[in-house]
């Protein structure tokens, strides 16, 4: 007997949960692409999605994923042979490395490990050593979903301008925007990527490339760009169909239309802020309970330097049994552990994640905490006790007055 008949739950980092009222707007018929009600209603995201990452500035939006992202920050910004900085922090960081070889650019990086915040100070101190500004960019992503470590950005754009230095700070925020306070403009990123797949609360499918002034005249020496990738016809054009080098997302961009009305309009991102954070110390605190050695232990210790988005754990030869044990007896997904060991290694199978992101309540975080302790003792895993009632007392000392019934989706 499996008891995962009814619901299922998705807690991966992306793709997150797609809210109901998001796929309705979307359930339509194709839309009239050349003029009409799609034109203005794709007019109208520009400005919200500016205020979700904070920023006066231009962005680009693009068909395709996060890796469509990297490119086109890269391509837009840099001349085959310039050199780029990467602080490591996880497997996105140095994905987006390698794809920075791909198009010609000399990478340097910075590793800091799996476990281990990011070092403002050893980034300040290279651009110091690069007295010829051979460094065109640092590229550092703000939430690593691989290892769940969240990085500094204001602090390392501290550093970078301590030192004198002109490169520019270009910020994944794939799995952050929508989940962790982002300030573009307050922190000095000027280049700025995102994806719809996570706090978004849409399917996957398009990309955001936000960019400021700086990042613009980079553009002028940049021989990497493409037709299809350059931003600037993509960042105010009459139509979306040019926005987009070609027909353009029509569902996703009613979907977006509605999650934007969720987030900005309805709940505010401020508050959206403050509930992934909540909901971040919730996880936190059930596990920080259930640690024992050789048990289920949380991969970043500070929790200065945790992810509100995703949490990754390790649980030595037990973590793709727990995975397996909660989506075949209690219809919930957990992420796989990425980056943290090779695929051919015994030990990949040592870590899973666990997504809060996006379209998320205390009533679902708590379903899917309490299945994770459900699977610990179903498979006699070392744990310790009083997880769930930890995560319960985050929630009670967090609680806030209930929202309009307008703001649930």
């Amino acid at each position: 007997m499996s008891l995962a008949h009814g619901p299922q739950t998705l807690a991966i980092p992306g793709p997150s949960i797609v809210p109901e009222r998001v796929l309705r707007a979307m359930h339509r018929a194709s839309p009239n692409i050349y003029t009409g009600a799609l034109v203005e209603m794709t007019r109208s995201l520009v400005p919200d999605l500016k205020r979700v990452a904070r920023t006066e500035q231009q962005v680009a939006m693009y068909i395709g994923n996060g890796h469509t992202a990297w490119e086109a920050a890269l391509s837009n910004t840099h001349a085959r042979g310039d050199r780029v900085l990467v602080p490591l922090n996880g497997a996105f960081g140095r994905g987006w490395a390698e794809m920075a070889e791909g198009l010609g650019l000399q990478v340097e990086t910075i590793d800091f490990g799996t476990a281990s915040a990011i070092d403002a100070a050893r980034i300040g101190q290279r651009l110091r050593d690069d007295r010829a500004h051979e460094i065109r960019s640092v590229l550092l992503v703000h939430v690593d979903t691989s290892t769940s470590l969240r990085a500094d950005l204001a602090a390392v754009r501290r550093e970078i301008d301590a030192a004198g230095h002109p490169a520019l700070l270009q910020a994944d925020c794939i799995a952050s925007l929508g989940c962790d306070r982002i300030e573009m403009d307050a922190w000095g990123v000027d280049v700025l990527l995102a994806g719809s797949q996570k706090g978004l609360m849409l399917p996957p499918g398009m990309a955001f490339v936000f960019f400021n002034e700086r990042a613009d005249r980079a553009r002028e020496r940049a021989d990497c760009v493409t037709r299809h990738d350059d931003w600037r016809p993509r960042a105010d054009p009459p139509t979306p169909s040019q926005r987009f080098n070609g027909t353009a997302p029509t569902h996703h961009l009613h979907g977006l239309r509605e999650s934007l009305d969720m987030i900005v309009h309805e709940e505010g991102i401020e508050a959206v802020w403050a509930r992934h954070a909540t909901l971040a110390r919730t996880v936190w605190a059930a596990f920080e309970a259930w640690e024992r050695p050789g048990g289920v232990r949380l991969n970043v210790r500070d929790p200065a330097h945790r992810s509100h988005a995703v949490t990754a754990l390790t649980l030595p030869g037990h973590g793709t049994r727990l995975r397996e044990w909660c989506e075949l007896q209690a219809g919930l997904t957990l992420g796989i552990g990425i980056g943290m060991a090779p695929p051919d290694d015994p030990r990949w199978h040592d870590f899973f994640r666990v997504g809060h992101m996006g379209h998320l309540s205390a009533h679902s975080l708590l379903g899917t905490l309490g299945c994770i302790g459900a699977g610990l003792k179903a498979l006699g895993v070392p744990h310790g006790e009083g997880g769930l009632e930890a995560a319960m007392a985050v929630i009670a000392a967090g609680s806030i007055e209930a929202s309009p019934a307008t703001t649930r989706g």
